[in-house]
């Protein structure tokens, strides 16, 4: 890939007090802002990391945005899940290049373009239309289309049933996702993982329950809290803001018989 910003590149534009902006740079093209509009063509072309300036001189850092910064500023019609938890999320749920995996409620994409990117193969079920298109089209806009070409997405209810069978992981993004163990059980090899991210600790326990009379085992809640530092000189504190409870992650294995 060429270091120099071409068309159809996405940008990111940071501004002296850090803010962050998601351009995709278009011939003839502008980004507008309190500080005047920089033209798309006094960026194109140049390097990576370099200092652009719009027509009342605000300067703007220019860099290729990575996949959490896209997560944050992607389009999107349902709440993602942040960055802090799709790293541990590829870790408890062990996804890995050619994993076959059942994800449910995709919502805007940012966990299908994790575990994408890891190298799984996705079918995807998701009951809003909207949110399906929106998914699809956020992890092709990224990722490209060998991306697209290990993901599908379904308009189906999980808590229904699952189709696909010798998965090796089933990751939810549901309210009520004890109601698919059974299916999962069904669905994934001796082996698999389940893995759920859900935001009240109600739904954990409803979770570990269902999982606590099934043949799943090794069931583990965790966390992630996520708190910064400041540091400049011999000033070296926690930030008085963090980013603290989002949601649970909770996994466990499918014993074989």
């Amino acid at each position: 890939m060429s270091r120099e910003f071409a068309i159809g590149d996405r940008v990111l534009l940071i501004d002296a007090k850090k803010r962050r902006y998601l351009i995709t740079l278009k011939e003839g093209g502008e980004f507008h802002s309190h500080a005047g509009f920089v033209p798309h063509d006094t960026i194109i072309g140049t390097p990576e990391g370099a200092t652009v300036r719009s027509t009342r001189n605000q300067g703007y850092l220019a860099v290729r945005p990575t996949l959490s910064d896209f997560v944050l500023k992607m389009p999107r019609g349902a709440q993602v899940i942040y960055p802090k938890d799709l790293g541990p999320i590829l870790m408890l749920a062990d996804i890995f290049p050619g994993a076959r995996v059942l994800e449910s409620g995709v919502g805007s994409g940012a966990l299908s373009m994790a575990m994408l990117r890891a190298g799984a193969e996705i079918v995807g079920y998701e009951l809003r239309e909207d949110f399906a298109a929106r998914a699809t089209e956020n992890v092709g806009s990224f990722l490209g289309e060998s991306a697209l070409a290990r993901y599908r997405v379904e308009l189906r209810d999980c808590y229904e049933g699952i189709d696909e069978t010798d998965l090796d992981r089933v990751v939810l993004d549901l309210p009520e996702p004890w109601r698919v163990v059974p299916h999962a059980v069904e669905a994934l090899h001796p082996g698999g993982i389940l893995l759920a991210y859900t935001p009240s600790i109600v739904q954990v326990m409803q979770l570990r329950e269902a999982l606590e009379s099934s043949p799943f085992d090794m069931p583990e809640t965790v966390e992630v809290l996520n708190r910064t530092w400041h540091v400049e000189g011999m000033a070296v504190r926690p930030d008085h803001r963090m980013v603290a409870h989002t949601g649970f992650l909770t996994h466990a294995r499918l014993l074989g018989g």
